[in-house]
């Protein structure tokens, strides 16, 4: 249970969603400038779902912050410091903040020790996978043979790919549907499955697409790119774990 002082999420007021921030260079009214963002469909698919979202930029102290949420969305992002899980940079690795991913795993653990309810996207998910001592193909066209996940074009392109779901689990229950597709955008996954997590989807290809903690009332990964299509039901099931403040929990594996 959320230990904010303002009470529950139940009394009736807007769960407060945290949404980890990145960090991007953009250029506004002819300055360069680095800022913190958040993508705009998950402010918006959040707000409409009935909760306030809270943009936490990657700083440090930012943990501090999970007592006041009820409940954590983790975007997608630039790939993990491979050093947090024990090997080398791949070529193909890029972007990586390690500053950033510390506070970010900070405030996950927190937030998990909290039990409050987790929405982990594309890199959220294989934080989450890191974070319980997992481990990351660093770049999945190694591995699979095909670029099927992370199309390669002019501009950004979702790859479509059919989705395994494993019957029971907290995904299968939010998606509910027979053949769901994902959309994704990504060129890292899960490799080894870190303790306490269950699989719960998989792409055609063997590719871990989803994850979820055992025993904890709702904590899920999805390694496709949810926020960018016009799908709200992840969205809309976060906040209805914020709002109930607990649920049944996946099945150990």
């Amino acid at each position: 249970m959320n230990s904010n002082t303002n009470g529950p999420a139940r009394s009736g007021r807007r769960p407060v969603v945290g949404v980890c921030a990145r960090t991007a260079p953009v250029t506004l009214q002819g300055s360069d400038l680095v800022v913190s963002l958040a993508l705009g469909t998950h402010l918006t698919y959040l707000s409409e779902a009935g909760c306030t979202p809270l943009l936490l930029p990657l700083l440090p102290g930012a943990e501090d912050v999970a007592g006041r949420l009820d409940a954590l969305l983790v975007p997608g992002g630039p790939d993990l410091d491979p050093a947090l899980y024990g090997a080398p940079a791949h070529p193909s690795t890029r972007a990586v903040d390690p500053a950033a991913d510390r506070v970010e795993l900070a405030v996950f653990a927190r937030v998990l020790e909290a039990r409050l309810p987790v929405l982990a996207i594309c890199r959220g998910m294989q934080l989450l996978n890191v974070l319980h001592g997992g481990t990351l193909h660093q770049h999945l066209a190694d591995v699979t043979g095909h670029d099927g996940h992370r199309p390669r074009g002019e501009s950004f392109t979702l790859g479509r790919r059919p989705l395994k779901l494993r019957p029971g689990s907290r995904v299968a229950g939010v998606l509910d549907e027979a053949e769901p597709m994902t959309a994704c955008h990504h060129h890292q996954a899960v490799d080894r499955l870190g303790e306490g997590l269950a699989a719960t989807g998989w792409a055609e290809d063997g590719t871990v697409e989803a994850v979820e903690v055992a025993g904890h009332p709702f904590a899920v990964g999805v390694q496709w790119e949810a926020g960018q299509t016009a799908d709200r039901r992840l969205h809309r099931a976060l906040a209805d774990a914020a709002r109930a403040g607990s649920g049944p929990a996946v099945p150990q594996k």
